[in-house]
């Protein structure tokens, strides 16, 4: 299964990004005993000015590109399901044992993801009802993942 993290608006160098490529590159590094072969990190902009409900549209339109086909999507959202780290690792284990070769996560821009793509989500999900900056939570989520696969691999990263 490949994880593509696809998010609006470009992460630059930094803090942020070093720890996201960390943690990108740790899941990869512990993914491929229990069949994660990628984890891919897709940025799209929309550089035009637009008003709120329309710049949420013509960045839906850009993910929509960026995600790939057949991929089971889930949204990161306010509105979403918070979920302790366990039972997200046990759904990670579940759409991989399903068969889906793809999940794509998306993260909107700070407007917040178009109504329409969160609907099309399998699954909704959220760091609880704050609201975080979005490129804060690339880096919150990129650490979530690997916890998960440490938690299917039963590598001891993760403690109760």
């Amino acid at each position: 299964m490949r994880i593509d993290l696809c998010a609006v608006g470009r992460l630059r160098a930094g803090p942020e990004k070093e720890l996201l490529d960390d943690y990108v590159s740790r899941t990869e590094a512990a993914g491929r005993g229990i069949g994660i072969t990628a984890f891919n990190l897709k940025e799209v902009e929309e550089k035009r000015r637009l008003d709120t409900n329309p710049l949420k549209e013509a960045e839906a339109a850009l993910l929509r590109a960026a995600i790939p086909r057949g991929a089971l999507l889930v949204a990161l959202d306010e509105r979403g399901r918070a979920e302790p780290s366990e039972a997200f690792a046990k759904r990670l284990g579940r759409w991989r044992d399903e068969g889906h070769s793809d999940v794509a996560f998306i993260i909107g821009g700070a407007a917040g993801l178009s109504p329409a793509l969160r609907e099309e989500a399998a699954h909704v999900l959220a760091f609880g009802p704050m609201t975080w900056p979005h490129m804060l939570v690339r880096v919150m989520l990129a650490e979530q993942i690997y916890r998960a696969v440490t938690i299917l691999a039963g590598h001891p990263y993760h403690r109760v």
